[in-house]
């Protein structure tokens, strides 16, 4: 897909990069985008600063849990 026309949760969890080729990364990828497109939605159409905070957190704590989701279900014994 063209990065220009990757929506922010897209670019935010990086969902182009799979070296495996692994449906269950490119899953969870999505998923944690979809979700982080939603937040993102949320904080540009607040005026409250506090729900632009919020959903910054919100965001960024998404794209751990993403990492961490990819890192188990990539791991090798």
């Amino acid at each position: 897909m063209d990065k220009e026309a990757q929506t922010f949760g897209m670019k935010a969890v990086g969902l182009d990069f799979n070296p495996s080729g692994s449906v269950q990364v490119n899953n969870l990828k999505e998923a944690a985008a979809n979700f982080i497109d939603q937040v993102n939605n949320l904080r540009d159409t607040s005026d409250n600063p506090e729900v632009k905070r919020m959903a910054s957190v919100a965001i960024t704590e998404a794209q751990t849990a993403q990492m961490w989701a990819v890192k188990a279900a990539t791991w090798n014994n």
